[in-house]
């Protein structure tokens, strides 16, 4: 990237990858890629290399999260350097054959975008979630897929807190993207959540062939939800349970947490409120695949990005 009186200037994204079942049990994603390998005619864009890519096929067909460990935690300094033997967990193994082919992770020769599709059991509705709030091509991509699908929601999620941010599958590439919908439940395929993941990518692609085609997308303004902290479920000595999410929480998602507000139940009716010093947009909430993360939800704050202008570098 360059900077030229205040615009910046990328290469052409040339390369684009879609990633899905990097957890195998998030089906609309693995139906969308499988579907796109027998035919990609709708993924394909002029001048754009877009590869369709299912990311960890024995998850997919166990239709389990994963094997061994978290793919989507995977990608680390240590594991990709990691000396290549039989006795790493399968997923750090097919972290490194995805670095070696859409990557190396941070060099010139990554993929310039992957856009990773995942499926959550809580009320998120359909979000984009961003790594970087200096990645002004990724900024103007999700400013650009939120007019298009107005008047329907599209949150954006930003994490790059230094102890919640992970290392992803799809932070191999130059600008990674992930796509975020739900609410649908583990191993199953809702069809509405299918369209909507399905016409979010139709936007993404079209943005990038419009850029590769020379338009500049002038400055503008993203409202983002940044990652603040996480928050687990009340535990007693011994590291079980003891309270349930609120029912006055549950499915509420992006909604302002105040305090004093209901957080958790316990198993005997009594309420546990917030007892923070300001209010805060809960997302994540009661997801499945986190309770064996300890994580109940991640609370969020409300903030608005300027995204530069952009344009492509003319060779």
């Amino acid at each position: 990237m360059t900077s030229r009186r205040g615009v910046c200037c990328f290469n052409e994204a040339r390369r684009v990858a879609i990633f899905g079942g990097t957890h195998g049990n998030e089906m609309s994603g693995i139906m969308l890629v499988n579907m796109w390998l027998k035919n990609g005619a709708e993924i394909q864009r002029s001048g754009v290399m877009t590869k369709p890519f299912i990311t960890n096929p024995r998850a997919v067909e166990k239709c389990t999260r994963y094997v061994d460990t978290d793919l989507n935690r995977a990608f680390t300094p240590e594991n990709l350097s990691a000396p290549c033997a039989g006795e790493l967990p399968y997923e750090v193994r097919r972290a490194q054959e995805i670095n070696k082919t859409f990557g190396p992770k941070g060099s010139a020769d990554a993929y310039d975008v992957i856009f990773d599709l995942h499926n959550t059991t809580s009320n998120m509705g359909s979000t984009l979630i961003l790594e970087s709030s200096s990645d002004h091509f990724a900024l103007q991509m999700v400013h650009y897929i939120k007019k298009a699908i107005a008047p329907a929601s599209c949150p954006v999620l930003l994490n790059e807190h230094p102890l919640l941010k992970y290392s992803t599958s799809r932070s191999v590439a130059k600008h990674p993207i992930g796509l975020e919908v739900g609410p649908q439940p583990q191993g199953v395929l809702r069809s509405n959540i299918f369209e909507s993941m399905r016409v979010i990518m139709k936007h993404a692609l079209d943005f990038i062939e419009l850029f590769n085609n020379g338009v500049e997308f002038p400055p503008c303004s993203v409202d983002v939800f940044r990652v603040q902290e996480r928050m687990d479920y009340p535990r007693d000595t011994n590291g079980n349970i003891t309270a349930m999410v609120h029912p006055d929480l549950q499915d509420c998602d992006w909604e302002p947490l105040n305090p004093g507000d209901p957080m958790f139940q316990t198993f005997d009716g009594r309420t546990i409120p917030y007892e923070g010093s300001s209010p805060v947009y809960p997302t994540f909430i009661n997801e499945a695949a986190y309770y064996e993360k300890q994580q109940a939800f991640v609370t969020t704050r409300r903030e608005t990005l300027a995204g530069q202008a952009i344009r492509k570098i003319e060779q």
